[in-house]
């Protein structure tokens, strides 16, 4: 079943890598075949990587979208994931499920629990910060 999207004026998604805007008021784009494709909403600069998960999340987001180096940003992600790990290990459910995704190669899948572990990370951090001013 083809895949439509459709993008409102300005908008831009990343298919296969590539930078794609909708120069006209909206513009609709069918897809017949299996891309990998990221909407605004989920893409992350480097600049907003400024956290341990962020950081996980962009190098799955790199993975998913510049096969030629995924094997370094899946490394970067497992360096990651593993002193993120560390510190707050209540996050391992989490992190089993985005390394069974990286496994099966959903990279979409995995960016979607990684956007859980950001939630993680933000719940943990101002948990602490309560803690500190009780």
């Amino acid at each position: 079943m083809p895949l439509r999207i459709k993008l409102p004026l300005g908008e831009r998604i990343v298919v296969n890598g590539a930078v794609i805007e909708s120069a006209n008021e909206s513009a609709s784009l069918i897809f017949h075949n299996k891309v990998d494709i990221l909407r605004r909403k989920e893409i992350m600069i480097d600049e907003e990587a400024n956290s341990p998960a962020r950081r996980m999340y962009y190098n799955v987001q790199c993975a998913y979208l510049f096969k030629e180096d995924r094997e370094n940003f899946i490394r970067n992600y497992c360096l990651l994931r593993d002193q993120y790990l560390g510190a707050a290990p209540s996050a391992k459910g989490l992190c089993v499920e985005i390394d069974a995704a990286l496994e099966e190669e959903d990279f979409y899948r995995a960016i979607r629990d990684l956007q859980k572990l950001i939630e993680h990370e933000r719940e943990c951090l101002d948990a602490f910060k309560s803690s500190k001013e009780k």
